[in-house]
């Protein structure tokens, strides 16, 4: 028995540093979906690497920020087939499900709006606004940036209203930050979707871990009561987060210890195992000492509440205020500190590799 497990741990540890063949497969998998588009799609899909518009990004609605790419209702069923396959290589099974239902969501949001106009309980000057923003599952864009199949940098992004998934790869390394997540509502209260929650455990495991402190471990935590109106890192804003600010994880106790850890494997694990274990091994091998976990707002649900998870090497923002401040509208977003847009990567591979 012994041996079996030791040779587990042996395979699964060369399983896990393997980064060359999730690239290649997340590579292959983008090839196999271009050569379903027509020439024209291919031309409206694909840009330059160093186009600016690469380390461009925006979670608002295409009514409001329009996209490079293809909208994924002009795409084929065949290539349809074939996106989705593209995020299954790359995403877990968890990602996956939360990617595509934040793009339901924007079905169901229409779904609320539209009852509520046909029940007199907004007018027309409303839904036409609401129209306006162009929710919808199929106004969501895909763009390439590169040629997969080349040796060359390459990139792949998905995105639309409360979604930003940014994939830069070469070299057999890859980074997919940013990566936004949003939900709106962060819980459906009415029509037959009622009680529906894309984004649950970002929010229950933060609240279970402030709630889970001492009074001084909370005065220590809390910074503010005032929650933002929108993640700090917003697309809009030129601020950084560069100052820790809050509780250290080293001054938690081992429960709470695991609770921070809830939290932080929660946004990991939206990424395939084998991207998700050289995230995760990275986070466990920082000292306590150098992670920070700060709260805004409220310490119940429903109401508005922020919180963000510092380490040297990554950081994570959730915001839950929304414009209408009932603390039912979350913005997230999961960064590698460096790496957005594969800045790390790049910069090896540009030293390695003279142009």
């Amino acid at each position: 028995m012994k041996k079996v497990v030791i040779g587990l741990l042996a395979i699964l540890s060369v399983t896990v540093g393997s980064n060359g063949q999730s690239v290649k497969d997340i590579g292959d998998r983008l090839t196999t979906f271009l050569n379903t588009l027509s020439n024209e799609q291919r031309q409206e899909i694909s840009y330059s690497f160093i186009d600016t518009s690469r380390t461009k990004w925006t979670n608002l609605p295409v009514g409001i920020a329009s996209r490079p790419g293809i909208r994924y209702g002009e795409l084929s069923e065949v290539s349809k087939l074939q996106f989705h396959r593209i995020l299954t290589t790359l995403l877990s099974s968890q990602g996956y499900l939360k990617i595509t239902g934040i793009m339901q969501l924007d079905d169901i949001l229409n779904v609320i709006y539209e009852s509520a106009y046909r029940n007199k309980e907004i007018d027309e000057d409303v839904i036409n606004e609401i129209r306006d923003l162009k929710w919808d599952y199929t106004n969501y864009y895909v763009s390439v940036w590169g040629k997969p199949e080349h040796s060359e940098p390459w990139g792949f992004k998905l995105e639309g209203h409360h979604i930003s998934l940014n994939c830069s790869a070469i070299d057999g390394h890859f980074s997919v930050t940013p990566f936004f997540l949003g939900t709106d509502p962060s819980e459906v209260h009415t029509t037959k979707y009622a009680g529906i929650r894309v984004l649950s455990k970002e929010e229950d495991y933060g609240f279970r871990l402030i709630n889970s402190l001492s009074e001084q471990q909370q005065a220590i935590a809390t910074l503010s009561k005032d929650v933002p109106g929108d993640i700090i890192t917003n697309p809009k804003s030129e601020q950084r987060i560069t100052t820790y600010e809050g509780i250290k994880a080293s001054d938690l106790n081992p429960r709470q210890q695991e609770f921070l850890k809830y939290i932080i494997e929660e946004y990991i694990d939206n990424l395939e195992h084998e991207k998700a274990h050289e995230y995760l091994d990275k986070f466990y091998a920082t000292s306590l000492d150098s992670v920070y976990f700060a709260w805004i707002g409220s310490y119940v649900s429903r109401k508005p509440h922020y919180y963000v998870i510092n380490t040297p090497d990554f950081l994570i923002e959730y915001d839950n205020m929304g414009f209408q401040r009932n603390g039912n509208h979350i913005h997230s977003i999961w960064r590698e500190k460096g790496n957005d847009f594969g800045e790390d990567i790049l910069k090896e591979h540009y030293l390695e590799h003279k142009h």
